[in-house]
Parts: C-alpha cells; structure tokens; sequence
C-alpha cells in the first residue's frame, strides 16, 4: 500500500523530488551553460532551506510550491526555454507565433516568491495582518523580476550571441516587459487564491 506525504514527511518528499528533477535535467541538457543559469537557484536554495530547516521551517504550502517551481526552471534548463517540447504543444495548439514556455516561467517567478516572501513578511516582521501585506509582497516579487532582466542582460554583455539560449527572447523586442508582466500577473494571482490558505499553514506551523 503506498503512504502519501503527511505534513512532517512533505519536505523530505519535496527534497527527494526536487533532487532528482535536477539530476535527471542535468542528463545531456541542450545547452550545458544554460542549464547551469536555470537551474543556479536550485542549487542555490535547496542548501540553504535544508540548512535552516531546524531554526526555521517552511510551510508544507511553500514547499510544495517551491517543489514546483523547480520542476519549471529544471525543464527550462534541460531544453532550453525556447524549446520545452510542452511550449511547442501549446504553440501548436493555440495558433501562437512563439513558444511560451518562457512566459509560463516568468509567471512562476511571480506566483511561487509571492508565498515566499509572504511567509517571510509574516514570520519576521509586524506586517501580519496589515493591509500593507499584499501591495508589499506583490513588490518584492515584482523587484525580483526586475533585478533578474538585469541579470539577463549582463549574461548577454558577457556571452553575447552564446547568451540567446539563456535570454529566450525569440525575436520579441517587448520580452522584457512581459517578463515582468508575467511575473506581475502570478505574484498577484498566488495572493489572491492562496492568501487565506497560506494563514491556515502558518497557524498550523505555529503549533
């Protein structure tokens, strides 16, 4: 019989999968230097939470989301953003004139961190229950986006035409704007459909 995940047994689970999203994408990406960019905040975050897990837990809302989150920027790294064969479907299917993996991505980049720095807000300074909870989080997760097209932009100074694979722009001039856009879009969307449920979460972590 198999056991699911039980809220103590969700961040070992998350951590195995996640581990494994990136082994598997690290298999013969299209791009090797690419996939190393894409998946840096992997290899960057999953230490870290690990390491602090003991004097600072997550919700089992947040990890499972930041599981998910991984498992975009993994397939992204693998195939590269431009061509992530579920972008090809959906460009196919819906008559579009770019794959919009990438988008699907910048939106992730909004609707994940929004929980994240949500949690953190909440957990660390005395803006639990303001009003200001919302607009300042939306913020941060826009200011992110933000400061990440910047990154984009010195990899393209430093690579320059080894640096498209990374950028995904596919020709669109306005691929900046929608980046962010996209990542306005989920920030606002996570807080809209998780805000209460992520209050549940922290109750339930606080006990």
């Amino acid at each position: 019989m198999t056991t699911l995940p039980t809220r103590r047994t969700v961040p070992a689970f998350a951590a195995a999968f996640v581990l494994a999203v990136l082994l598997v994408s690290g298999l013969r990406p299209l791009d090797r230097p690419t996939w190393v960019l894409e998946t840096f905040w992997i290899v960057l975050g999953l230490p870290v939470i690990v390491a602090l897990w003991r004097r600072f837990p997550l919700t089992d809302l947040l990890v499972c989301l930041l599981a998910v989150h991984a498992l975009v920027l993994a397939t992204g790294g693998h195939y590269t953003y431009a061509e992530v064969p579920l972008g090809d479907w959906l460009r196919d299917t819906f008559h579009l004139s770019r794959n919009p993996y990438d988008r699907i991505g910048h939106l992730m980049q909004g609707f994940v961190p929004a929980i994240l720095v949500r949690e953190l807000l909440v957990r660390t300074s005395p803006l639990r229950g303001s009003r200001w909870l919302a607009p300042l989080t939306v913020c941060a997760c826009l200011a992110f986006s933000a400061f990440f097209e910047l990154l984009e932009w010195w990899a393209a100074l430093i690579g320059g035409h080894s640096a498209d694979a990374f950028l995904a722009t596919q020709g669109d001039i306005w691929d900046t704007q929608w980046d962010m856009f996209c990542a306005l879009i989920g920030a606002v969307l996570s807080l809209l459909l998780f805000s209460r449920l992520h209050d549940r979460r922290l109750a339930a972590l606080a006990r």
